[in-house]
């Protein structure tokens, strides 16, 4: 210590000028990196990375079709036909200029969808022409009901009351993009299964900056054709209510949030802790100098993650918010300590007050920072991508923030005179003192407040849930709401469930022994087969393969049993609209004349349909091959009951157990599957960090302070100060997502930072006087006015929060704010309590605190 700190006064001290000089240099070399500041709210940076079911989601999705379209909702009002003329003119031109958007690949709408019974048509109809809504032959009642009533277009692409129908707005496909993904996916598999070579693992490095700068591209390019579509869906607002969504729609607008996050909390932290510190400190030298280091601690950190093309998510948006706060901590503590110093010490000069300031704070601030970055350090283990991120930018984060708090902090209080003694906190300094008075005399009566606070933490424990609506994460006020909202009540559900079947194993073992002869019947009925066979094909053209023969699904008996599946499906109250090749099926029985289509009929009809019909009814639900199905669910999400544990559990076990399934055939995919496989990781997630956190906090503290019993009641409070705030998530009902994970590590992190001062503190007092009551006083009537300061600060400056649009930050704000004053409280009243009540320091002159004591 003494060749630190004389090496800090050689250095700092000595040469205050050229050590500013310094620091702005260094600022100035990462301000120039701030233009490649980047945000990411890709769906991508919210999913857990070494998911397998993230990998399985991508493959059924270049298979089946991409999620990566906008939905257009348009309602008209109660006195218009959506069927009349005009209406569907306007509709038409509404699709033709969505079409002309620059990043869109199509736009299907009721005008574009085929309809083979407005009226009835043929086979050998079909074939020649597919009529739509505005073909001459179609008639408009019958159109209108079969786009109402017809399994595949009801609650898809028009609502139940004929009042809503949807524009599905199709983006571009960035095929290399996905190849590139399943690269990086299948590199992912082999570092988990066997490890990489170091080849490999330069190629994972290559691949992933390569597909961070390829998703930039995507969401600009993004970004641009959502503001292109709601320029041109704001000329058609009039006298009918519009909606967008969508998942690229939702990304795009959660980055506007992220910006204005970050915009909105650095900016308005900054006004209200300018605000804090004239109230408390009124000198211009203890504003302007916190002000500059917490200032150019943000700047430095925001060039590193533009240099490093480090890209902040909606987890980490509140990093600069985080960064002033902690730092403006640190730098308080100095103030304060430099205060007492001048007001025992008049006459020093200023380099012996920063000298001894220095001394006095190092290291306590030094372990301090080191405890809040073990905190946010085990994040790290928590599998969750953004959440990792935010751990480790919140480390180097600390180390920059202390870094400057010892260096730029008291070389530019070298350049002032130290002035008269400032006496201030009056008000702090009774509430402090009055803390202290109720230890002493009321320390049963305090233990006992705990003890049921305590009790009340852990029955909220009980109730603490991982489950919570994506809808939730909004307000009601924002577009992405509404949009959600309106998709869900009327088009059948918003979140996609598919279930994936593929063919039972036992039907590629081999071929089976040979039949019988076919009787003369049966050879007929193949005649006849052939026969239409004939009558239809095209010109030259040999037909392909008969599907209905070859394939495991694509017969007339095994989709009866997928109809079973599909019913039950339906019968869920968490579901809402099914579509799988039961749909198809009954949307074909028009062109059957009303019977169920057999074998034969569907072998026919594949064959024989256009590519538009197959590409249109077929694709989404049969590989090519026929051995695979794929039954789509949207799911209800703004249903308050929704469980989607629970949900996925049911249909797993019912499918295996009631419908002769495999578990081999049977897959659940889609982005309820990977919300849901985030969701629960998030307990096992808390129980590692918190376990991680508790360990590793204790270890310092036994290091710092040469005591196992001292560590031990110094970890209490926060202890007691983590299972408060989850205690209060669980009582008020907000669950924990990927935002209130974090907040149990944050809390532990600063709250035992007041633990630290104190005890340091409290030690030193102790070793003066050997007394435990007047030691608790004086640390209360010293430390105990920077802990009550850095509290009230960092707890508003978290009550910042409140004007986001993400609800998830909002709850992040307020339980951290009341965690802080937990925190405080209980530093200030529970842990004195404990060490006067088991003097791990020592034995003391004075009695221990078992009964009430005049102050």
């Amino acid at each position: 210590m003494h060749s630190l700190i004389a090496e800090f006064e050689r250095l700092v001290l000595a040469r205050p000028w050229l050590s500013l000089l310094l620091v702005f240099a260094v600022c100035a070399g990462f301000a120039a990196f701030t233009p490649r500041f980047q945000l990411d709210a890709s769906a991508d940076s919210l999913l857990l990375e070494a998911d397998p079911d993230l990998r399985y989601y991508r493959v059924i999705r270049s298979r089946y079709g991409s999620d990566d379209y906008l939905i257009v909702t348009y309602t008209v009002g109660a006195d218009t036909d959506l069927f009349s003329d005009r209406t569907l003119a306007t509709l038409q031109g509404l699709r033709d200029r969505l079409a002309q958007v620059s990043g869109v690949a199509a736009v299907t709408t009721i005008l574009d969808v085929p309809l083979i019974a407005s009226p009835p048509v043929t086979l050998e109809e079909l074939q020649d022409s597919v009529p739509t809504l505005l073909s001459a032959r179609t008639d408009r009642e019958l159109a209108r009901r079969e786009l109402t009533e017809s399994v595949l277009y009801r609650e898809l692409l028009m609502s139940l009351d004929g009042r809503t129908t949807a524009l599905l707005v199709t983006l571009q496909d960035d095929q290399e993009f996905e190849a590139l993904l399943r690269e990086r996916d299948q590199l992912w598999v082999t570092q988990l299964e066997q490890g990489l070579t170091p080849a490999e693992q330069a190629e994972l490095g290559t691949l992933d900056d390569i597909i961070q700068l390829q998703r930039r591209e995507l969401i600009r390019l993004h970004r641009q054709t959502i503001a292109e579509v709601r320029v041109i869906l704001a000329d058609y607002r009039h006298g009918v209510e519009i909606f967008l969504g969508g998942l690229p729609m939702i990304v795009v607008d959660m980055l506007d949030y992220v910006l204005r996050d970050v915009i909105v909390f650095g900016a308005g932290i900054l006004v209200f802790l300018v605000g804090l510190l004239v109230l408390i400190f009124r000198r211009p030298r203890w504003v302007l100098l916190p002000l500059v280091t917490c200032m150019l601690s943000a700047l430095v950190m925001t060039g590193f993650l533009g240099l490093a093309r480090w890209p902040v998510t909606v987890v980490s948006a509140n990093f600069v918010a985080l960064l002033l706060i902690f730092c403006l901590s640190l730098t308080v503590h100095l103030i304060i300590r430099y205060q007492e110093l001048h007001a025992d010490n008049p006459g020093a000069s200023q380099r012996w007050l920063i000298t001894e300031t220095t001394k006095d704070k190092w290291q306590p601030c030094a372990y301090t920072a080191a405890t809040t970055m073990v905190a946010f350090a085990s994040l790290l283990i928590s599998g969750i991508r953004p959440v990792i991120d935010f751990g480790w930018l919140m480390v180097i984060g600390m180390g920059v923030v202390l870094l400057m708090s010892f260096t730029l902090f008291p070389a530019g209080l070298m350049l002032v005179e130290p002035g008269e003694p400032q006496r201030v906190g009056r008000l702090t300094d009774a509430i402090t003192r009055r803390f202290a008075a109720w230890i002493e005399r009321q320390p049963r009566m305090m233990l006992l407040v705990y003890g049921v606070i305590a009790a009340l933490a852990v029955f909220g424990l009980t109730r603490l849930e991982v489950e919570n609506r994506f809808i939730d994460n909004f307000k009601e006020d924002t577009e992405i709401y509404q949009g959600l909202v309106t998709i869900d009540r009327q088009l059948g559900g918003t979140t996609p469930l598919d279930i994936i079947l593929d063919a039972d194993p036992a039907f590629f073992a081999g071929p089976p022994e040979p039949e019988p002869l076919l009787d003369d019947e049966f050879a007929g009925e193949m005649d006849e087969f052939d026969a239409f066979e004939d009558e239809f094909a095209e010109p030259g053209v040999d037909g392909a393969d008969d599907l209905g023969a070859t394939s495991y699904w694509y017969n007339s008996f095994q989709l009866g049993r997928v109809g079973e599946i599909h019913d039950y499906l339906e019968s869920q109250p968490e579901t809402g609209k099914v579509l799988s090749m039961d749909t198809v099926m009954d949307t074909f029985r028009v062109i059957n004349n009303g019977d169920t289509p057999d074998t034969f009929f569907m072998s026919l009809l594949y064959k024989n349909v256009p590519d538009d019909i197959k590409a249109a009814f077929f694709d989404p639900y049969l590989s090519r091959d026929g051995n695979q199905l794929r039954l789509s669910i949207r799911v209800f999400e703004s249903d308050p009951n929704l469980r989607r544990q629970a949900l996925l559990e049911r249909v797993r076990d019912d499918l295996i157990a009631g419908y002769g399934l495999e578990p081999d055939q049977l897959h659940l995919t889609g982005m309820l599957v990977l919300y849901n496989n985030v969701l629960q990781s998030l307990y096992r997630s808390q129980i590692l960090t918190l376990g991680f956190v508790f360990v590793m906090i204790l270890g310092m503290f036994i290091l710092l302070f040469r005591s196992l019993k001292v560590g031990l009641v110094a970890l209490v409070p926060n202890l007691l100060a983590a299972t408060v705030v989850l205690g209060a998530m669980g009582l008020t009902g907000v669950p924990l997502d990927i935002m209130t994970i974090t907040i149990a590590a944050i809390t532990v992190g600063i709250g035992v930072d007041d633990s630290i001062h104190y005890v340091h503190r409290f030690k030193t007092e102790f070793a003066a006087h050997k007394d435990y009551g007047l030691a608790m006083r004086r640390s209360h009537a010293s430390i105990g006015r920077a802990m009550y300061y850095t509290s009230i600060i960092i707890a508003a400056g978290f009550s910042i929060l409140v004007l986001s649009n993400f609800l998830p930050t909002i709850f992040f704000g307020l339980f951290t704010s009341l965690a802080m004053l937990f925190a405080m409280v209980a530093n200030l009243t529970l842990l004195p309590l404990l060490l006067l009540w088991f003097r791990p320091l020592g034995p003391g002159s004075d009695a221990p605190v078992t009964q009430p004591q005049r102050a």
